[in-house]
């Protein structure tokens, strides 16, 4: 795990900010290791360490299945939460001072669950994604309460036209007074997205307005497709 976070500290962060500031999402390749990929799998097929079981199709959400973790949570997510949200606090005041945001994100993520707490906010969201021939999930947000982090990262645990076909990583952008703009990625395995939880600051002609985004996963083709997700902000107990 000290590698990880080593290869977390040599990150291009003031890329990965300007990255996040004119499209809402940066792609950081090779972050996880091939073995944590497969660990990561293995512990889907666990019964043990999970609150929440939800198969997609019951809420039509899509077609697949996730699973939330409870707390503690694994040493190794909660070192990536940890770490990874103290370099996206200043990208999210960043966005909150330009869209005249009064809000500001403490430095540390406990000062973040210290706010979820005070709005009952308790439970753990970090989860892991099952995808299988046919599976997607709609566009949506990942916002779980009146508390949330802008930011939130993905990471990717099998290998694109490899382990899976299909199954790509889908933004869309709303444009006032215009069509959406749709954004196709296609991550490697062990990479890291990072991606705005609900918009992102664009400046226009009158100043900075917001550009809601959503995301979600186009159809798998073959094989299966899983992803860890870590967002920051717990959900409503």
């Amino acid at each position: 795990m000290q590698d990880t976070l080593k290869k977390i500290a040599a990150v291009n962060w003031q890329s990965v900010a300007d990255d996040m500031h004119e499209k809402g999402y940066a792609i950081v390749p090779g972050i996880l290791s091939n073995v944590q990929c497969c660990h990561l799998i293995d512990l889907y097929d666990r019964p043990e360490g999970y609150r929440k079981r939800v198969t997609m199709a019951r809420y039509r959400f899509g077609l697949g299945e996730y699973k939330y973790f409870a707390y503690p949570l694994p040493d190794m997510i909660q070192a990536l939460r940890e770490k990874v949200y103290s370099r996206l606090v200043p990208i999210a005041n960043l966005w909150m001072k330009a869209l005249n945001i009064e809000t500001r994100f403490p430095e540390k993520l406990e000062g973040l669950h210290e706010q979820c707490r005070d709005h009952n906010q308790c439970q753990p969201t970090p989860l892991i994604l099952k995808y299988g021939k046919g599976g997607f999930n709609t566009l949506h947000q990942d916002l779980y309460g009146d508390v949330y982090f802008p930011i939130q990262t993905v990471f990717f645990l099998t290998e694109p036209d490899e382990d899976f076909t299909g199954g790509e990583f889908v933004l869309t952008q709303q444009t006032p007074r215009a069509q959406s703009k749709a954004i196709v990625l296609k991550p490697r395995k062990g990479d890291m997205l990072i991606v705005t939880t609900h918009f992102r600051p664009v400046k226009g002609s009158r100043g900075y307005h917001r550009a809601n985004m959503k995301h979600g996963v186009s159809e798998v083709h073959s094989g299966q497709r899983y992803t860890m997700g870590i967002i920051f902000h717990d959900a409503v107990s």
